[in-house]
């Protein structure tokens, strides 16, 4: 059926969120329907296209400018011409661009917990609610000689484990750029002052390197409207060219500007822009690539002693994440359940006894939390489905990550659910 409306479509659009990305073989799961898109001609076209749905309105920016696995632009810390090439933008000795990959966070954490990593400053996120195996990473980080964690709220289940925490500001309270699902560079304002010794990230990324007697690094950027001059440089002649925006004013006139958006090129001067309709590609030989490899099975199935397989994922409109800030909200704690939940299909619970809205224990061979079952047909026979927003989701689920993003399998584990009492 999958084929046929395939074939039968004029246009076809795919579409895909944290239940393709948060696989064991996520980044080979997503090829593979972009592979479908480009074997069928679904892409190029109006309508058509593979399409990864993120939940975060920078997640563009944060891939194309992170230093977490590649260098900036989409230039590899491997190739000593790109090593070069930063360097000479950014004006530095190239000595001081890394010419290794730097580790990825699943690294990091393991460094933690093995104890070879010592300091660990965390930034704008909480992983000791969502990081896979929460039991492991919370004996890591009291390993720690230092962690510091630079966040909106002193009160995470991180920060509050921090030596040091740096109160940044939110999203109202500085200003810059960021790039959506759609390619467009979108610019926030600042509107409010940030309370007490809040300063915006950026700022503090500067204090801290004039600290660390590195200051002079940010001669040319001392505000963030600088710094995005310097990233127009690195984007230039990248697939992510925006070097022809003019400054904050031009992305706030247009409301918004898609790349690319390059010097001399009238044609990036229109605000709505496909990427491939020209049928070339960026590879050397400007032809798409198909990439596969053979199925690997995940680390953990459901057995005897475990028969259930676990999906954890977003759970009501009303919740965010970890709950950080969703659940400050007066309003929005009244459209979710107060209590955790796990789904799970009516067969599964007929077949354990389980009654809608009694409260079970869901169990994992790292750990064991309490939950009501919402017993629905919203999961298959022999899986269940937890929110992740709630307290101790995490304790349960397994430290495996795709080989090649190195993405946490939040999607399967193998678990059971037993009657409370």
């Amino acid at each position: 059926a999958f084929a046929r409306t395939i074939h039968e479509g004029k246009a076809v659009s795919f579409w895909w969120t944290m239940g393709v990305n948060q696989g064991h073989e996520a980044v080979r799961t997503a090829q593979a329907i972009i592979n479908l898109s480009l074997m069928t001609g679904n892409i190029g076209r109006p309508g058509t296209g593979a399409n990864s749905i993120t939940g975060q309105m920078n997640a563009m920016g944060s891939r194309i400018f992170s230093n977490t696995t590649s260098l900036v632009g989409g230039r590899d810390f491997l190739n000593p011409d790109h090593r070069c090439e930063v360097a000479d933008i950014l004006g530095i000795d190239v000595a001081r661009v890394p010419d290794r990959n730097s580790l990825a966070y699943d690294q990091i954490v393991e460094g933690v917990c093995a104890g070879g990593i010592k300091g660990l400053w965390v930034i704008a996120t909480n992983p000791l609610h969502s990081w896979p195996d929460q039991a492991r990473l919370l004996q890591g980080l009291h390993n720690l000689e230092c962690l510091a964690v630079q966040d909106l709220f002193a009160d995470t289940d991180t920060a509050r484990l921090a030596h040091v925490f740096l109160p940044a500001a939110g999203w109202s309270e500085k200003e810059g750029t960021l790039i959506n699902s759609e390619r467009r560079l979108g610019l926030f304002k600042k509107v409010s002052r940030a309370p007490g010794k809040a300063l915006a990230d950026y700022a503090i990324f500067r204090l801290i390197a004039e600290y660390w007697g590195c200051g002079d690094l940010f001669r040319n950027m001392p505000a963030a409207e600088e710094a995005f001059q310097v990233m127009k440089k690195l984007s230039a002649g990248r697939p992510c060219d925006f070097s022809g925006i003019r400054d904050y004013a031009e992305i706030d006139a247009r409301g918004g500007v898609q790349w690319p958006c390059r010097p001399d090129h009238p044609e990036d001067a229109a605000q709505e822009r496909r990427l491939f309709a020209d049928g070339k590609f960026f590879t050397p030989s400007g032809r798409a690539r198909m990439l596969f490899d053979r199925v690997r099975p995940p680390a953990e199935k459901a057995d005897k002693e475990y028969p259930l397989t676990l999906l954890t994922g977003r759970g009501t409109s009303a919740q965010w994440h970890t709950n950080t800030r969703t659940g400050r909200s007066a309003v929005l704690r009244k459209l979710y359940p107060k209590d955790c939940y796990v789904e799970m299909n009516p067969e599964d619970a007929t077949g354990l006894g389980i009654a809608p809205e009694s409260w079970v224990r869901v169990r994992t061979r790292r750990g064991a939390l309490s939950a009501r079952a919402f017993v629905a047909a919203s999961v298959r026979p022999g899986q269940i489905f937890l929110p992740m927003h709630y307290d101790g989701v995490n304790a349960l689920t397994i430290a495996e990550f795709d080989p090649h993003s190195r993405q946490p399998s939040y999607k399967h584990c193998a678990a059971r659910v037993e009657r409370a009492g």
